[in-house]
Formats: structure tokens, C-alpha cells, sequence
């Protein structure tokens, strides 16, 4: 038998890949039961595909100042007024391997379908690595500014303040967002609110405060970022929220039938979803996220979106073949005071 090249390898993995073949193995590897990010964000129709050396976006700051109810022949007062600033955005970048050892993988598992089986897993293995990678970082912000290798997620830009209103400014380790300081533009903050327990009269009152106080909505045409796009708002929270909020559902639901948990997996907000996101289980103050997806998503790096690489002979172990999954992104907010954050205290 021939020895297999790189490149036969790679022909042989995008042929298995298409044929499941009789043999099948059970996913237990995940930690995770459902994975938001990869699920919904990086779906091609909602990830916006861009070139360059990183993401910029044109933000207007602050009105004229220079409307006045004036008499006919008052003299004229004309305000020069800085109204536009920058942000500023920076790739970064993602990636998960997987690799074959020439005489155990091809050689060993000499049928065909041993082939497809162990290539199919390992395939696998390394994409859901790379999907619970996304999930984790998402919902984070870097620890400190001087970070280049982790992306801004929803905290880096759905940032908590203990007072009620637009006063969610910098994550903690930075004082910018997106090279914009939000003490200087004071525009440039979420919505925050906190409550004590996720009842109607105390969660669920200040979500509706916040729905109303994050939608705005400009008085005449302006060529803004923000997409239109369907689910534009959608909820995110721990097992904790979630889990009461459907005892609350039950509760108001008067023709509940033979369902004993008949709200399970059903709960809106105002017609949005909310989602369970496993990833928030952890946080003790049961975060509830209201996104605005329209301003708010992954920008990607046009041609480097989830590319796999054909296989490449290992440089130091010649019986290696190794495969490459990349993918370069960023998320981006190009209007924070559309998302808030409600935590408990």
C-alpha cells in the first residue's frame, strides 16, 4: 500500500465526511446542554462579514445646542459643535485542531468505515472544543485592556452599576469601550437596574421600565448601524430566573390542563424570548441581559469564518497529520443605551 500524501489525507477526509457509514458514537464530552453563541449568533444571516486591519464605527455624541424659540429679528447664535466620535474595534482570533497519526488511524483501522469513524470524531471533538470556547468568552469581558487575544462579549459591553438608569460605564480593568471613554461621552452607557427576587412585582416591573427606557427611536431619517432584524431583543438568564419565571407563568395561566409543566421552554417577555444561557449559572447575582441584536453581534474577518484547513504533515512528527479550524471575529455594540442588565443584591 502507497503511503498516503497531505493531500490524500485531505481528499480523504472531506470524502468520509459526506457518508455517516454504518458505525455512530454518543456525545458525552459537552459540558454544556445548549449553546447560544454558535446556535444563533454565528449564523451566516446574522453574522456581518467585514475586510480590514479591524472594525471602525462612527458614533454621534451630542446635539447641536443651538435649537431656540427666537423673535424675527433677533441676532443669529451659531454653535460649531463636535457631534462625532470613533470606535474602534480589534480582530481576534479563534482556532481548534484535531490530528491523525498516519499507521493507527489509516493503517490499523484499515476499513472503510473505522476511517470514517475515527475522522467524523475527532472532527467533532474539536469543533464543540471550539464552540464552548465561544460560549465561555461571550458572555465575559478581558480581565484588563492591555488583553489583545480575548474578544469583548456582553459584559465587556452590558457593563452592572447598582443605580438605576444609563449608568453602566467601563468594565472593571478598563476605562474605555471600544476606544470610547464612556466618562467623557456619557451617552455611551447600558441601562442597569438591580431587584430582590424574580417575582411581577419586583424583576419583572423593572424589565418593563428598562424595555421602555432602551428603545429609542430617532425623529427623523438617519443612516444608523442598527438592523431590523427579526428576534431583534432577546433575554438572557440563569436556571435560577428562568426557573421562576415559569412558576410565574403558571401561576397567571388559568387553563393549564394535563401539562404539569406547561411553561416550560415558552417564556417571553413582550413577545422576545428569554433564554436560558447555562454559561450564567455560575453567576450568583442571577443576571438578567436584555440585548438588542441590532446592535449588538459578531463582526467576522471575510474569509477566515470557521475555515478548515486541509491536512498538514506535522513538522517534527512525521506521522502526524494535523487539521486546523479558524476563525477571526470580534463582537461589536454600536449603541450600548439599547441593551441593559438587571442583577439581584
Amino acid at each position: 500500500m502507497a503511503a498516503l500524501t497531505a493531500t490524500g489525507i485531505a481528499d480523504l477526509v472531506v470524502g468520509t465526511l459526506r457518508e455517516l457509514g454504518p458505525l455512530k458514537f454518543q456525545n458525552i464530552a459537552q459540558s454544556l446542554q445548549h449553546y447560544e453563541v454558535f446556535s444563533r449568533w454565528f449564523k451566516k444571516d446574522k453574522v456581518l462579514f467585514e475586510n480590514g486591519l479591524g472594525i471602525q464605527r462612527t458614533l454621534m455624541t451630542a446635539l447641536a445646542g443651538s435649537a431656540r424659540h427666537t423673535g424675527l429679528t433677533s441676532t443669529n447664535i451659531t454653535n460649531i459643535q463636535d457631534v462625532l466620535t470613533t470606535m474602534q474595534v480589534d480582530w481576534v482570533h479563534a482556532e481548534a485542531s484535531w490530528a491523525l497519526i498516519y499507521q493507527t488511524d489509516i493503517l490499523m483501522n484499515a476499513g472503510k468505515s473505522q476511517i470514517v469513524s475515527v475522522i467524523k470524531a475527532r472532527r467533532a471533538s474539536a469543533l464543540i472544543d471550539l464552540v464552548e470556547e465561544l460560549e465561555d468568552k461571550a458572555w465575559a469581558a478581558p480581565p484588563a485592556s492591555t488583553d489583545t487575544t480575548l474578544p469583548w462579549g456582553v459584559r465587556y459591553y452590558v457593563v452592572t452599576n447598582a443605580t438605576e438608569g444609563f449608568n453602566g460605564g467601563a468594565p472593571t480593568g478598563h476605562t474605555t469601550v471600544a476606544k470610547v471613554n464612556p466618562t467623557t461621552y456619557t451617552t455611551w452607557k447600558n441601562y442597569t437596574d438591580t431587584y430582590s427576587a424574580a417575582t411581577k412585582a419586583d424583576l419583572v416591573k423593572s424589565m418593563r421600565t428598562a424595555h421602555r427606557k432602551v428603545k429609542f427611536v430617532s425623529p427623523i431619517s438617519v443612516p444608523e448601524y442598527t438592523s431590523e432584524a427579526k428576534d431583534r431583543y432577546r433575554l438572557y438568564t440563569n436556571e435560577d430566573v428562568i426557573s421562576a419565571f415559569e412558576d410565574v407563568g403558571e401561576a397567571q395561566n388559568e387553563n393549564l390542563g394535563r401539562d404539569i409543566a406547561s411553561m416550560d421552554g415558552q417564556m417571553v417577555f413582550r413577545g422576545h424570548p428569554i433564554v436560558w444561557v447555562p454559561k450564567l449559572d455560575v453567576e450568583t447575582d442571577d443576571p438578567l441581559y436584555m440585548i438588542d441584536h441590532g446592535t449588538f453581534y459578531p463582526v467576522v474577518l471575510k474569509g477566515d469564518f470557521l475555515r478548515e484547513s486541509e491536512a498538514q504533515q506535522n513538522a517534527n512528527q512525521r506521522r502526524v497529520y494535523e487539521m486546523f479550524v479558524d476563525l477571526t471575529y470580534n463582537f461589536i455594540c454600536v449603541n450600548r443605551r439599547s441593551n441593559a442588565v438587571i442583577y439581584k443584591v
